[in-house]
């Protein structure tokens, strides 16, 4: 790679774009951001040939991002995709990249989504459009969406489009856009339609053309298992305990910060663990690889940019506790294992938001990734117990118990109790820190979570009326900072709470809508992780920012004295947006 390619810096980008990817832990561009972004700055339009998964949305957004006026709430501009998926996908890239951009506002536009919400977004103003064909060409058709100040429109995954038989509606969005306006196309193959788009309404575009390398390791068995992100970790060591040939193992995440979070926590749960990120220096990176050559670790929580070139023959696991963003990191992360003519296992964490980058990885690399069952409380223990009988046997065959047999007999003649007796507290002295049997569950099991959120979330069962028990007894209400007037529905709020923490629907009561907040009752003293997740989580664009309500807050939120004046606002709403004794329409 070359100096101007080594840094994002290099490239040219703000100190605001560049504090946001050292959040979301990007370290140095990919092939495409370095080809891409410098004609980009400078207003070029652009054609580029590359595969989905390499990086792309970040070569458009931050060039994008970067020449954005944020003064002017008029599009300025627009992102077209195939689908409603990859439309939310690009707008939450977006979000993530100008989290340091003060005012920025980005709307994904669909098929099937509300189109009072949309309305109402383009009303109040955004930078940022994001949508389906259709649905753009409907707002243009209305006259609400106004593409008089747009500067940049991105065709994304065009050949898709062309697939789709978008191609017609392209052309007729195209030609209602600015003249001056900077043209971004990107497809992963150059078909003869897409390339009359280009002559028709690009002006001297530089072309761009990355071959994504996607060679997966043949010896690497590669599978994923489906969890909610505050159960990741659970989740993580009930893995490394029941993987029968697990040696050693590379656990990559997305960022520098979570190397150190994560190793910490491993090494208090008893793994020999470090954390492997771009701040070591070579000298101590060095320690670590040998640390883990010699059997001294048996773990390294690393990023992508820190674990390239590592090569050690007994790693025989690469776990990714974070999908990678590019499809590219992907095939070089499960590249560290399976080597030198072993065998080796990929295992992928993979939370309910992001099913469709796991898509995109088989996709790319032609290879279907197999689901796993997350390992049960039960496994765990018998994992455990069939070690510890391993370790018996070997005791009795390796080792001199000679000395050991005299205290055994001197306890029996003392105590009076039989061997059988001395045994099982010997064996309950040992694997007190480890625990043979593990303590009862409080609430669902993290497997049965894992398996529940297989369930599309259009199946979600309807919500109760009033309170549903939970596991472990009544129900604490929270509020929540969406209502009524952000177009919300009590399915939107439990989709959201039900997909972000793997809470099962018999653990979310009665939810009630207000004009602008909500309240929803959930299980008591939910862990910090899952409360951390469920403020950021964002409902109709808005995030949730729930937060445990006091008895007297709670009894405002019930009482007609706390609902807002208006005769009709403060009323809960049922599932389907009924009031309660209304009768649910015939179908």
């Amino acid at each position: 790679m070359t100096a101007s390619t080594d840094s994002f810096r290099a490239l040219g980008l703000s100190d605001a774009l560049l504090a946001a990817l050292a959040d979301v832990g990007y370290e140095r561009p990919s092939a495409i951001q370095a080809a891409c972004i410098p004609p980009l700055l400078e207003g070029h339009d652009l054609l580029g040939e590359a595969q989905t998964g390499t990086g792309k949305t970040a070569a458009f957004a931050l060039p994008v991002l970067q020449r954005l006026d944020l003064a002017q709430r008029d599009p300025q501009v627009l992102v077209l995709t195939p689908t409603r998926e990859l439309a939310i996908q690009v707008a939450e890239a977006f979000q993530r990249y100008a989290r340091q951009l003060p005012g920025f506002h980005v709307l994904p536009v669909y098929g099937g989504q509300g189109m009072v919400a949309q309305l109402r977004q383009l009303q109040r103003g955004t930078h940022v459009v994001v949508g389906t064909p259709g649905r753009v060409m409907d707002h243009i058709n209305r006259k609400t969406l106004r593409l008089e100040g747009l500067r940049t429109l991105v065709l994304d995954e065009a050949d898709e489009m062309l697939r789709m038989g978008f191609v017609e509606d392209v052309d007729w969005i195209l030609e209602h856009t600015p003249a001056g306006r900077q043209v971004v196309l990107f497809s992963a193959t150059m078909a003869e339609p897409i390339r009359r788009i280009a002559r028709r309404h690009m002006r001297e575009p530089q072309e761009i053309r990355i071959q994504a390398r996607t060679t997966t390791v043949a010896a690497t068995v590669q599978k994923y298992c489906q969890v909610a992100a505050p159960h990741k970790l659970d989740a993580l060591t009930r893995v490394l305990e029941t993987e029968a040939s697990l040696d050693a193992a590379i656990i990559f995440v997305r960022t520098k910060t979570a190397t150190v979070e994560i190793a910490d926590k491993l090494e208090a749960r008893g793994y020999a663990v470090a954390a492997l990120s771009g701040d070591l220096t070579q000298t101590l990176r060095e320690r670590v690889i040998d640390q883990l050559k010699q059997g001294k670790l048996d773990l390294i929580v690393a990023t992508d940019v820190a674990a390239r070139g590592l090569d050690v023959p007994r790693i025989s696991h690469v776990i990714n506790f974070d999908v990678p963003y590019d499809t590219e990191a992907y095939v070089h992360r499960i590249g560290r294992t399976g080597r030198a003519g072993r065998s080796g296992t990929a295992i992928l964490f993979v939370t309910p938001r992001e099913r469709r980058l796991l898509g995109m990885i088989e996709r790319a690399t032609r290879q279907k990734i197999e689901p796993m069952a997350l390992p049960s409380r039960a496994a765990v223990a018998d994992r455990r117990v069939a070690l510890f009988r391993e370790q018996v046997e070997q005791a009795i065959t390796s080792e001199d118990l000679g000395f050991f047999r005299e205290v055994v007999r001197s306890l029996a003649d003392r105590e009076g109790a039989d061997l059988e007796e001395i045994a099982a507290a010997l064996a309950f002295l040992a694997q007190r820190e480890r625990p043979l049997q593990l303590p009862p569950a409080q609430g669902p099991d993290v497997a049965d979570l894992a398996r529940s959120q297989r369930t599309p979330p259009s199946r979600a069962p309807s919500r109760p009326v009033g309170p549903s028990p939970a596991p472990g007894g009544e129900l604490q209400r929270y509020r929540i900072e969406v209502g009524r007037h952000h177009q919300v529905s009590p399915k939107d709020i439990v989709g959201a709470i039900a997909n972000e923490t793997g809470l099962s629907g018999r653990s979310i009561g009665r939810i009630d809508l207000f004009d602008d907040y909500s309240t929803v009752e959930l299980p008591p003293q939910l862990p910090a992780e899952i409360l951390e997740v469920l403020r950021r989580t964002r409902v109709r664009q808005r995030p949730l920012g729930l937060r445990a309500m006091s008895a007297d807050e709670a009894a405002m939120a019930v009482k007609p004295m706390g609902r807002p004046k208006r005769a009709s606002a403060g009323k809960p709403v049922m599932p389907g947006g009924r009031k309660p004794g209304a009768k649910k329409k015939a179908r």
